[in-house]
Parts: structure tokens; C-alpha cells; sequence
């Protein structure tokens, strides 16, 4: 009797902070995993620990890896390859927007026979709360009505383009049937998460670890849902795996809000800092007419019900353990740079 093959698992994005953290928890259950990532907000020291007689790191965008993963056999898809944070969507929103839209497409076709012996795939698609826009009514429901900002406002441009991608997943579920799950998530945040492109809770730790100030934009009494990326990613293969999720939309996340300032607060204490608090106006930090959301924060209960989710991570133990990938994340730098050079160094 020969034993049945091993899960393979596609992880798009699999060198970013969600992605890694999922490819560890897939290795763990025993699955082989691949993963695409192009490295323009990844980081291939995020994967460098993973065995490499089960897992395969191909560095390409997704739509230029195609033709390499066409050859392939794959038992499940997570697509989390995105554009992510409000500095770069400001920054480069043409970029955002097509490029998100064009990898989903090229994944949910190829999706269509790239399962085991050329059947469907099942596929998780990643998207965001912002997806949202600035409804009022809270807590968020997958089926809620959504009220985005005008079209000459840049900041919603990706409220736009992932609620594309979400139309363009559930069509192909309703037109070929394809095993489509969409996941919304709320601030994933913890170890690996990068501050590079305005996330806050990793600006918060910097700045704590180096005494610096922590500058929140506004008031800081805007509130947020945290939820650990360790909690979040042990509930996405129950997601994907469960029929009865197929074609669904599902908010992920935490449901215990905290406002910015409570969080830059909780931070300072947590690793006791010196550091004080700096407001900054939003016109200052993303230039005038910048709108924020005062309250950001999901109902679970579709969720908890399909696979009985409840984070387990307190926000304490997450910025602990982000301080620490940090601080570890420098010392390896200050290590390397001070290693005497090698032979025919200089």
C-alpha cells in the first residue's frame, strides 16, 4: 500500500511577513511548499531557515513565474502577493492597482488546471478591511454595504483595486466553479512586519527601541482590531480546506479594539521605553485632504463559526516578540559588518 502524496501548497508573497509565517505552519502539518515572491516588499532572510528538501523559493513576480510553476502539480493555493501599506499605495498606486489585479487574474486561471492531475485548485485569496472603505456602521460584515472616498483621493485607490480582485475571485467561483475562499484581514501584525511602508505597530516598536518619539497621525483616537500574524495564519488552512467555505468571503483578525494612541502607550510600557508620544497632523504625514477610518473593527462570527477561530496571542507577547526579531535583525547586521574580510577582502 503506498502512502498518499504530500500536500503541495503555493504561497504567492511566500518571502513576505504573512507568507513566511504561513510557510512555517504549512512545513509544520507536514506539506511541501513553493513559494513566488518577487522580493519588492519581501525579504528573503524571512525564509533563509526554512528546510530546503521541502521548501522552494522562486524569486519572480507572480505573472513572470508562470510558465516555471505551469510545470508544477499543486493541492492547495494561498495568493497573498500585494502591495501593502498606506505609504506605498500613496506612493505608487498605478503599480498597486494594476499589479494586483493582473496577479489574481493570471493565478484564478491558472488555478483551473493547475490542481494534482491537472484538476481545479482550491485558492485563498488575501484581502483587506479596506475593502470597507469608510462605512459606519461597525462591527464589519462580510455582506455590508461599503462607501469609498472619491476616485481623486489616492488613499482609496486600494479599497478599490482589492475589492476588483474579490469580484473577479467570486466570478470565477460562480462561473467555473472554481474553490475560491477570500480572507479579509484586519491589522496582521507581529514578528518580520516591516514599518518600511507606514505599518504602525512596527514604527511604534522602532522608535520605543531607539528612545525616539512615537509620532501618531492625528489624534490617535482612531481604533483598530490587532491581530497577531501567528494566530492568523493557523486559521487559513482551515479555511481553505473546509468545502463549505468555498465562494465565501470571511473577515480574519482580532474583534478587541484599541485606539492608536492606547497602542503607542501599551508599546513604551511593554518594553519600557523613554520615548514620549508626537501627534502629527494628517495633512502633514499624507498631505491635505487625507481621510482616515475612526473605527476599524470585523465581526467574526462567520469565521468563528466555520472553524471556531480565536486568537490566543495578546498584543503584549506580539510587540514583545517584535521587539525582539528586531533587535535580533540588527545584531546579525552589526555581526556582518564586522567580520573581518575574507580572503582578497578589503
Amino acid at each position: 500500500m503506498t502512502n498518499p502524496p504530500t500536500t503541495t501548497a503555493l504561497i504567492t508573497g511566500g518571502a513576505g511577513f504573512i507568507g513566511s509565517h504561513l510557510a512555517e505552519r504549512l512545513l509544520a502539518q507536514g506539506c511541501r511548499v513553493v513559494a513566488v515572491d518577487d522580493l519588492s516588499t519581501g525579504n528573503e532572510a524571512n525564509v533563509a531557515h526554512l528546510p530546503r528538501d521541502r521548501f522552494t523559493l522562486v524569486r519572480s513576480a507572480v505573472v513572470d513565474a508562470m510558465d516555471e510553476l505551469r510545470a508544477k502539480q499543486f493541492d492547495e493555493i494561498y495568493h497573498l502577493a500585494a502591495g501593502v501599506g498606506v505609504d506605498l499605495v500613496l506612493e505608487r498606486p498605478l503599480e498597486v492597482i494594476e499589479g494586483s489585479l493582473r496577479n489574481a487574474v493570471a493565478l484564478l486561471e491558472a488555478a483551473r488546471t493547475w490542481g494534482r492531475g491537472g484538476r481545479v485548485c482550491p485558492i485563498l485569496m488575501a484581502s483587506s478591511s479596506e475593502v470597507y472603505g469608510k462605512s459606519a456602521r461597525v462591527p464589519f460584515r462580510e455582506d455590508d454595504d461599503v462607501v469609498y472616498g472619491p476616485t481623486t483621493m489616492t488613499r482609496w485607490s486600494y479599497a478599490y483595486a482589492k475589492g476588483m480582485d474579490e469580484f473577479v475571485a467570486l466570478s470565477y467561483h460562480a462561473r467555473h466553479q472554481l474553490p475560491v475562499v477570500l480572507a479579509r484581514f484586519f491589522n496582521t501584525v507581529g514578528p518580520r512586519q516591516s514599518g518600511s511602508w507606514g505599518m504602525v505597530l512596527p514604527r511604534f516598536v522602532r522608535a520605543a527601541l531607539r528612545g525616539e518619539p512615537l509620532r501618531i497621525f492625528g489624534e490617535g483616537t482612531q481604533q483598530r482590531c490587532f491581530c497577531d500574524v501567528r494566530d492568523v495564519v493557523s486559521v487559513l488552512p482551515a479555511l481553505l480546506r473546509n468545502p463549505a467555505c468555498r465562494g465565501g468571503v470571511f473577515n480574519v483578525g482580532s474583534s478587541h479594539l484599541l485606539s492608536i494612541r492606547q497602542l503607542a502607550e501599551t508599546v513604551i510600557q511593554v518594553l519600557g521605553s523613554t520615548s514620549r508620544l508626537e501627534l502629527v497632523p494628517y495633512d502633514r504625514a499624507y498631505g491635505p485632504g487625507f481621510e482616515d477610518v475612526a473605527v476599524r473593527q470585523p465581526d467574526l462570527t462567520r469565521l468563528e463559526t466555520a472553524t471556531g477561530f480565536e486568537p490566543t496571542i495578546t498584543i503584549m507577547q506580539t510587540i514583545r516578540d517584535l521587539a525582539a526579531s528586531m533587535e535580533s535583525v540588527g545584531a546579525n547586521r552589526a555581526s556582518a559588518s564586522a567580520s573581518p574580510a575574507g580572503p582578497g577582502g578589503v
